[in-house]
């Protein structure tokens, strides 16, 4: 007996819902995981010692844990404001001069596509229905999808940074002090892969471009701290 497949079954099958949510953990844990390895790359280039390695580390994550939840809930937090002063406007411009709201609605509809006059009789019945949700969705661009959530994303952000961060931490207190910056490189790599396939897999997208993307620019942020370690560092 074949499954019949309802309207939510299939809106549930996409996954730009999560967008948001998955957006913050993949920056966080990314972030995480290179800024933790470069940092510590740096200073094992400098250091002949584990202990001002895990020292530096710790304080990084720290320090990057909070600094990412922080400015993830104030980042968001000011998207979110914006998009209350704009439905506020739009309320009282509703209020004020309907008649040219509508022509707007209209005219949204019709470079989408549909010809004049059932671009008006749209816009007639969804102003009918509920004006406010219709030019918060069409005129604002506003959803449920694309609207933001502080809370959500600096708990996110700062959650998957930490996890990310965790992971070189342990490569330092594990792995041999002597040429710790390629154990920490090698590693890294694997993490950035890992993170690469579940962020590809948890958003619906090819897990070979994000591979390829956030290993590069991990490599890149890696071997330019191990210059700046080799180049300015003393050994401690």
């Amino acid at each position: 007996m074949q499954k019949m497949v309802t309207i939510d079954n299939y809106l549930d099958s996409h996954y730009i819902h999560r967008s948001n949510w998955l957006r913050a953990a993949v920056l966080g844990a990314n972030d995480g995981i290179i800024s933790m390895s470069s940092l510590a790359i740096g200073v094992s280039a400098a250091s002949s010692t584990r202990e001002p390695i895990i020292l530096a580390t710790v304080a990084g994550l720290v320090a990057g844990a909070l600094s990412m939840a922080a400015g993830e809930y104030v980042s968001v937090s000011s998207q979110t404001d914006t998009e209350k002063a704009d439905i506020e406007r739009e309320i009282q411009e509703l209020r004020e001069i309907p008649e040219e709201e509508l022509k707007i609605l209209t005219h949204i509809y019709e470079k989408r596509g549909l010809k004049k006059e059932t671009a008006l009789q749209v816009a007639i019945e969804l102003t009918e229905k509920d004006a406010l949700a219709a030019h918060i969705s069409d005129e604002l661009g506003i959803n449920e999808i694309s609207q933001a959530n502080p809370t959500q994303a600096s708990m996110a952000s700062g959650a998957s940074f930490t996890f990310g961060g965790i992971l070189p931490l342990l490569v330092i207190l594990f792995a041999p002090v002597k040429g710790l910056e390629y154990w920490l490189y090698g590693f890294t790599i694997i993490f950035l892969v890992i993170l690469g396939t579940t962020s590809a897999k948890t958003g619906g997208s090819a897990a070979r471009t994000a591979i390829t993307r956030i290993t590069i620019w991990g490599t890149i942020a890696m071997a330019l701290s191990a210059f700046v370690g080799y180049l300015f560092g003393v050994n401690v």
